[in-house]
């Protein structure tokens, strides 16, 4: 429509026919705006079928009653389709769209797919288990869980597979939940569990995982006089915690000299501290220093199978739990050290070795189940 209304204004068109009038449009008000178009730029508007003179106005008003009449058509025809969908799924048949992961369709209705609901129960009972969505996907990636296409899991996978009531058997239309044709995947008790846990704050399940979790740079920052910084936290209103990590000057107090930076906010700093390590990863320079560390324990790994697993450690970051990736930290850095122009990070090459003889085994692993 919109490019008729164009081609007509830019002057391309004469002449527009149609079969009927209800075939360009059948809403009186679209229509109204189209005669006006057509009016402007002095084109002609024919129906094959249908004999009227919009110069008249008896013309316009029989004009109008045919349109109205077609605008009425598609209303009722709307309004019937939409009671039959409501009644079907209030007896609760499947009225088609997308197949959940779990059920297949046979002879439009669902039916149970064993493989795929064993999955399902798996993400309902790791979700009890972990109460963390992103500890559960990392776990579902791990073990090669995927969507009915054949994608990775995602957070949005996991939750919309939890919030979707047809696994308790149900069939729903517009936020109603009837009983369904199908049978049921989970237990409502699996349900009730989930749920209970869903109607916690996730920022409320993230800090209790942050809480359980080791800070990053324990035991590897020190400030600029050299003396350890230790982790701390206090809380502000509400109850939220703000991490630092604090130097040793500052909390055993004395005379002692104040350093330059005795205190620093824990997220900015280990976010730093990882953006400079990934950076190094990625220096060519590394890649051969890294390849040297890691033959003196493992001769076979070639220089390309240490270029691989540098470059998989970047993609990958963003997706392993706080625990794997202070793991990571912990065998990559040496020592950070914090001075007014910014913080040094020290890798450990040893460590770069061990971390790359860990992702080439994983990378041979993968593909051999993919063969």
């Amino acid at each position: 429509m919109k490019r008729l209304v164009a081609d007509i204004q830019e002057g391309l068109v004469d002449v527009v026919v149609v079969y009927k009038i209800d075939r360009l449009s059948r809403s009186l008000v679209d229509f109204t705006k189209l005669v006006e178009v057509f009016d402007a730029n002095n084109v002609t508007f024919v129906s094959v079928t249908q004999s009227f003179n919009t110069t008249t106005s008896m013309g316009r008003l029989t004009l109008n009653i045919l349109l109205s009449f077609a605008q009425f058509e598609r209303e009722v025809i709307g309004e019937r389709i939409r009671d039959k969908v409501a009644a079907s799924r209030k007896r609760g048949m499947w009225m088609g769209g997308y197949v959940p992961l779990g059920y297949d369709v046979r002879e439009r209705k669902l039916v149970v797919n064993e493989a795929e609901a064993a999955l399902v129960r798996r993400i309902f009972q790791g979700f009890v288990e972990t109460q963390s969505c992103t500890k559960l996907v990392q776990a579902l990636r791990a073990e090669g869980a995927t969507t009915k296409r054949g994608r990775p899991l995602t957070k949005h996978d996991v939750y919309r597979i939890l919030s979707n009531r047809v696994y308790l058997g149900e069939a729903v239309h517009k936020g109603m939940a009837y009983p369904g044709e199908h049978d049921a995947i989970v237990t409502q008790q699996q349900w009730d569990a989930v749920h209970a846990i869903l109607q916690v704050s996730p920022r409320v399940r993230v800090n209790r995982t942050r809480n359980t979790t080791a800070p990053l740079l324990r035991g590897l920052i020190f400030d600029s006089d050299g003396r350890a910084m230790s982790p701390s936290h206090s809380r502000g209103r509400g109850g939220q915690m703000y991490r630092y990590y604090v130097s040793q000057a500052v909390l055993k107090g004395g005379g002692t000299e104040r350093p330059a930076i005795p205190r620093l906010p824990a997220g900015e700093i280990e976010s730093a501290v990882v953006a400079q390590v990934r950076a190094l990863l990625r220096q060519p320079e590394m890649v051969v220093g890294t390849w040297r560390a890691a033959r003196a324990t493992a001769p076979e790994v070639t220089e390309q199978e240490v270029l691989l697993a540098l470059e998989r450690i970047e993609p990958l970051w963003d997706e392993l739990f706080p625990a794997e990736r202070a793991r990571i930290v912990r065998l990559l850095v040496d020592r950070v050290d914090v001075r007014a122009e910014g913080a040094a990070v020290r890798l450990r090459l040893d460590g770069l070795g061990s971390l790359v003889r860990d992702l080439a085994a994983r990378g041979a692993e993968a593909g051999r189940a993919a063969v």
